[in-house]
Order: structure tokens, then C-alpha cells, then sequence
């Protein structure tokens, strides 16, 4: 099991761009598919994007194709959320997610084995 801590979250302007970082803790980071999922204010909790083991292959919901960028550094245990022109919409804590054992990309809770804690990220208008 891997262990996840999320930063890089805060406050910004509509349009503004902000960078998470999740650092993993544990064996094996290669071995797990990740992802970032998001829960805004009395919404369910929502998939944003997901990156492969070897960062080959990425997935994001439709809305914000175009301006999130998911990415991963193996060698550092990170994996990274590159966010642009963000919207108030966006406004939503965001977790890093660890997929289970045979999952390539998390895009819905019943395939994470892992949650970070949660950054949160405002966007204001």
C-alpha cells in the first residue's frame, strides 16, 4: 500500500493556472496507475484525469480537457496535475489516487486502492 500527500493547492483568479503535486511513499511507485479526483461543495465526488504505470497513456473528464495536464515523475515518486485556465467551477478539493493491483488508469472509485488526503483549490471570480 502506498501511502499519498498532495500540495500545490490555494487560492487563484479565474484564468489563473496552479500545479498539484502528489509525493507517493512506499515500494513500487511504477507499478500503480494514478489519478486525481475532485469533490466541490455538495457535489459527489467527481474523476478528473488518470496517468498509465509508465505515463504512456493519460484520461480526463470532458470537462477539463484542453486545460488540466496529468503527468508523472517515477524516479521522483510524484505524480503532477498542471490545472489552466481554471474556472470557479473547478473550485473542489482534490485527491491523488493510487489505482488497485491490474488497473491501468482510476477513473472510478471502485478501482483505487489509495486516497491522499485532499488539497484544496479555489478559484475566485
Amino acid at each position: 500500500q502506498v501511502q499519498l500527500a498532495e500540495s500545490g493547492g490555494g487560492l487563484v483568479q479565474a484564468g489563473g493556472s496552479l500545479r498539484l503535486s502528489c509525493a507517493a511513499s512506499g515500494r513500487a511507485f511504477s507499478s500503480y496507475g494514478m489519478g486525481w479526483f475532485r469533490q466541490a461543495p455538495g457535489k459527489e465526488r467527481e474523476f478528473v484525469a488518470a496517468i498509465s504505470r509508465s505515463g504512456g497513456s493519460t484520461r480526463y473528464t470532458d470537462s477539463v480537457k484542453g486545460r488540466f495536464t496529468i503527468s508523472r515523475d517515477n524516479a521522483k515518486n510524484t505524480v503532477y496535475l498542471q490545472m489552466n485556465s481554471l474556472n470557479p467551477e473547478d473550485t473542489a478539493v482534490y485527491y491523488c489516487v493510487a489505482a488497485r493491483a491490474w488497473v491501468t488508469m482510476p477513473t472510478n472509485q471502485g478501482e483505487i486502492g489509495a486516497w491522499g488526503q485532499g488539497t484544496q483549490v479555489t478559484v475566485s471570480s
